[in-house]
């Protein structure tokens, strides 16, 4: 199939799918549409906040997430350079030296 060429299939011109949809299509609802110029926004409706201390903490722990992430890194480096630094003369205690 090319793209160049129309794909019309003898309907005159009429796109049914086009048809359907300007016929589902929903009315503009009233709070999407435009406000005229001079007219101050309507006031946000009184609701109680439903997850104030479950919000507070994960904006607490976004906040600790780049030091913690340090201390972890930090940490891990150190166990690395102790645990290399015990190792150095002990080779495996297991064995006789002979093979």
């Amino acid at each position: 199939m090319s793209d160049s060429v129309p794909r019309d299939d003898g309907k005159g011109g009429e796109d049914p799918t086009a048809d359907f949809l300007a016929e589902v299509r929903a009315e503009e609802t009233p709070w999407r549409t435009e406000r005229p110029p001079g007219e101050e926004a309507p006031d946000r409706a009184g609701r109680p906040e439903r997850f104030g201390r479950a919000k507070a903490a994960g904006r607490a722990a976004a906040q600790a997430a780049p030091y913690l992430q340090a201390a972890a890194l930090a940490t891990w480096i150190v166990s690395g350079a102790v645990g290399d630094s015990g190792d150095s003369g002990s080779g495996d205690l297991g064995s006789s030296g002979d093979a």
